[in-house]
């Protein structure tokens, strides 16, 4: 007996001292440097981003676009669509949809939006417009925080030329079925439009009108439009994301970085997209420069409209963007071949169709960003390819003051996103892609695989830890039945015993 004793002993400071080994190996492999290794993080892992090098089919590379952004495009944009002149869009909110007159979207035309008598509509612009009642916001298609915000202030407004885009369809001129909406009291983000409706619209716009990609049949200028509506897509679905309804019963807002994840950053080509979007638009804006710089952006009150032309001259003559990247994108190589007008009348038509979706959206609030985002875009493509080209030499260039301010917010959009994702983007990647790939190997698992070939096991103290912190653990419930710390495990559970028996006897 005296023999199976002093054995048992021996057993239990044998068990006891390997584990005090195995726990000392955990403890140094995390606080000790391997061979060859320094306490100090690897600065290529952690400095790399992940984009980087040129973007494609531009002339600026991503470390470039985002250092820009930060210091140069992004304040000033900021000012800029805040003042007056960029502040307001005239827009056509009811919905006349060309393509699915019998979709029954065209119904929410008498409640969602409040329009002023013919008579009174010249006097909307010079003192406060009524905003719509309760009634109209709750038939709007999907939320009511999807409708527009049409209050106004007491600015003045003047006129301005109309001229054609070849590019946008041809049914946004100045008439009475148009209102000005303030485009700071009705922010782009989450409207609670989704489903069916909106897929559609987004359906019909890849598949019907713009090229698929990648084909190896598709040439660059088709490429491009294809690029231009992806990164258009990705940066609506990232302002939609950066200011979510989390909870629609305390009307908390926040970020959803799981739609973040999901809809942009888990495809590289999307954010790639994004970034040519911005360089592209970016590219209209600076060739645009002696125009912009001369246009009339009168208001009524002479000292804003001051600091607007001096918010565009800061903009337009930046030293760091001319120094840093004076052409983001080259035009100039499009449209070459015989059959370059013919593909850019095919890519006219294409865009057209897409501007005239716009007309289909079924959000009120989603249908104002869409318009003006498409319109700007519909803008940069006027810009860069129907004047001051080579075949239009003699031709000047003339905008509407509607596609200006679309323009310039459209820039301030890209810019935001481009903004956010390289702020936020690295450290969603790193939380969404660890819940993916679960959670890290403990130090059982990590010795295991060192010394052994082959995946390690289950943790046995993930298991231990599991049943300690359950609510009624049982000896016949225990997860270490065909565990090697079954002992552990069942001598932890006659200590825990004893001491509950002490704390009620307190």
């Amino acid at each position: 007996m005296v023999n199976i004793s002093v054995k048992r002993k021996r057993c239990r400071w044998v068990l006891g001292a390997l584990i005090a080994v195995l726990v000392a190996y955990a403890v140094a492999s995390r606080t000790s440097p391997r061979i060859g290794e320094t306490n100090k993080p690897c600065q290529c892992d952690r400095d790399t981003p992940k984009y980087s090098g040129m973007v494609e089919d531009c002339c600026c590379d991503y470390e470039t676009v985002d250092r820009l952004n930060k210091e140069v495009l992004h304040p000033s944009l900021q000012e800029l669509v805040k003042t007056s002149f960029f502040r307001y869009f005239k827009v056509k909110l009811w919905c006349d949809c060309p393509f699915w007159p019998d979709d029954g979207m065209c119904r929410l035309r008498d409640c969602s939006v409040c329009e002023c008598p013919e008579s009174e509509f010249p006097e909307s612009f010079k003192k406060p417009n009524r905003g719509l009642s309760s009634d109209d916001l709750i038939c709007q298609e999907g939320k009511p925080q999807a409708a527009v915000d049409r209050t106004l202030d007491n600015k003045a407004f003047r006129g301005w030329t109309v001229s054609d885009n070849p590019w946008t369809n041809d049914d946004e001129t100045d008439n009475e079925e148009m209102t000005y909406v303030n485009l700071q009291l009705n922010p782009e983000r989450y409207t609670g439009y989704i489903g069916p409706s909106a897929g559609r619209i987004w359906d019909a716009i890849y598949s019907e009108n713009c090229p698929k990609y990648p084909s190896e049949e598709l040439c660059q200028e088709e490429r491009i439009l294809y690029k231009l509506i992806s990164g258009l897509h990705s940066s609506i679905t990232i302002h939609i994301a950066s200011d979510y309804l989390l909870d629609e019963t305390t009307n908390s807002w926040g970020q959803n970085i799981s739609l973040l994840y999901d809809r942009v950053l888990r495809y590289p080509d999307r954010v790639r997209n994004l970034y040519f979007t911005y360089l592209f638009v970016l590219r209209a804006v600076t060739k645009a420069a002696d125009y912009l710089e001369t246009a009339d952006y009168d208001t009524g009150n002479p000292i804003e409209d001051l600091k607007t032309k001096s918010l565009i001259k800061q903009l337009l003559y930046n030293p760091k963007l001319q120094a840093a990247c004076p052409i983001p994108f080259d035009e100039a190589k499009l449209w070459k071949g015989q059959s370059g007008p013919e593909l850019k009348l095919k890519i006219q038509n294409q865009f057209r169709n897409i501007s005239a979706l716009m007309d289909c959206v079924g959000c009120e609030k989603c249908r104002l960003w869409g318009k003006l985002q498409v319109l700007g875009l519909g803008t940069a493509l006027k810009i860069l390819f129907t004047v001051n080209g080579q075949e239009n030499l003699g031709q000047t260039l003339e905008l509407q003051r509607n596609e200006v301010i679309a323009l310039l917010n459209l820039l301030n959009r890209l810019s935001e996103s481009v903004t956010f994702i390289h702020e936020v983007g690295p450290s969603t990647e790193k939380i969404m892609e660890g819940q993916i790939s679960g959670p890290d190997p403990c130090w059982f698992q990590r010795i295991w695989t060192s010394v052994f070939e082959g995946p390690a096991p289950s943790c046995p103290l993930q298991k231990l830890k599991s049943y300690l912190v359950s609510i009624k653990p049982s000896p016949e419930n225990c997860p270490l039945k065909n565990c090697p710390l079954k002992r552990i495990c069942a001598s932890l559970r006659q200590r825990c015993a004893s001491l509950r028996q002490r704390c009620a006897s307190c």
